[in-house]
């Protein structure tokens, strides 16, 4: 259920894919296009917006204007020029600002703004481009209850989301989360290197493979069950689901899984240090 009250208004400043994925899924969920803002400097990329009703502008104080949400939809290595250029009009109107942006801490962000600012931090993934994204979310002192469900509304447009009591938690989510997509990505990709190699076409065990991800995920997400108790069901005693687990563990699958997301995690808390510099 959207928590955004129809005289709400949001404005996105960047018109990427990720800005692109909310925008479309805000107007799937029935929030009207009056409501929604977005700035880029490209007018080609507001072109498809604009014919949705959308409100396009190419300059960003006017986001600032008319919005009392706005989304930092911009690149890491650009959010310090573009928000410290929004400093005079945030102090004038307050607002709240929801960054997507990896890497950019909310210290970062207040002291490009001011020290009450209201920050909601999101880490979002890529299958937010399909409605099926998973995103933490950090909110710092300064966002109300209204603007936190605000912000969890936009996020939700393209899938799930969970609040983390600290901002140090988002390297976490970053290492889970937010680059997880790629690990199972590699092991599909394994699966049908080793389906083919087993003899079956390319395509068949692309389409095997592929279905095989989905519905897994699909069956943990909608059973009462946890994924333990799932693999259990599908392992019969001697039968070949077993030899294949027995293979994963005698390889310690387990635990490169976990040296692979602490060395995510530490680069994602590398990476925020830098900033802090």
């Amino acid at each position: 259920m959207m928590m955004i009250a129809p005289n709400t208004t949001i404005g996105f400043i960047g018109a990427g894919n990720m800005a692109s994925a909310l925008l479309a899924g805000l107007l799937a969920k029935g929030i009207a296009p009056a409501q929604l803002w977005v700035a880029n400097p490209s007018a080609a990329k507001l072109t498809a917006f604009a014919a949705q009703g959308v409100n396009t502008t190419s300059d960003n104080l006017a986001v600032v204007a008319h919005c009392q949400t706005i989304v930092l939809a911009v690149k890491p290595q650009k959010m310090a020029t573009v928000v410290q250029a929004l400093q005079t009009s945030l102090i004038a109107k307050p607002c709240l600002l929801i960054s997507i942006a990896a890497g950019i801490s909310c210290h970062g962000l207040l002291s490009w703004t001011q020290p009450s600012q209201a920050i909601v931090r999101c880490m979002p993934n890529t299958p937010a481009l399909v409605g099926a994204g998973a995103c933490g979310m950090f909110a710092n002192a300064n966002v109300n209850a209204d603007q936190k469900l605000t912000a969890q509304a936009i996020m939700q447009a393209v899938g799930s989301v969970c609040w983390l009591e600290r901002e140090q938690q988002l390297d976490a989510v970053t290492a889970l989360s937010g680059s997880g997509p790629a690990y199972f990505f590699v092991l599909i990709q394994a699966m049908q290197a080793a389906g083919i190699k087993l003899g079956l076409p390319a395509e068949v065990a692309r389409q095997l493979s592929l279905q095989t991800a989905f519905g897994a995920a699909k069956l943990a997400l909608h059973s009462d069950m946890d994924v333990i108790e799932l693999r259990r069901r599908v392992s019969s005693p001697g039968g070949t689901t077993e030899a294949a687990i027995k293979q994963f563990e005698s390889e310690n699958f387990h635990n490169m899984v976990e040296r692979a997301l602490t060395q995510a995690a530490l680069r994602a808390q590398e990476l925020r240090n830098i900033e802090l510099t």
